[in-house]
């Protein structure tokens, strides 16, 4: 799940070099902590926040089928 975040949000951003995932694991859910630079930010959290919506939504759905539950952090 983590290189699929990675492939997502490299995607979207102007310096995907940038781009930094952590996966933290708990006891019922991984938690992915995302870092990207500063002007890119905006680009993964989108109009509204609905980029990032949808990037959690995808994320949940992956970890779903793996019988998982996984959060987005999004952090600067």
């Amino acid at each position: 799940m983590k290189e699929f975040v990675e492939t997502i949000v490299k995607a979207l951003v102007d310096n995907p070099d940038a781009v930094d995932v952590r996966e933290v694991l708990g006891s019922r859910t991984t938690v992915y902590e995302l870092r990207v630079a500063q002007g890119d930010l905006g680009k993964v959290i989108g109009k509204g926040g609905q980029t990032a919506k949808s990037i959690r939504t995808l994320l949940a759905a992956g970890a779903a089928r793996q019988g998982k539950r996984a959060v987005l952090e999004i952090l600067e």
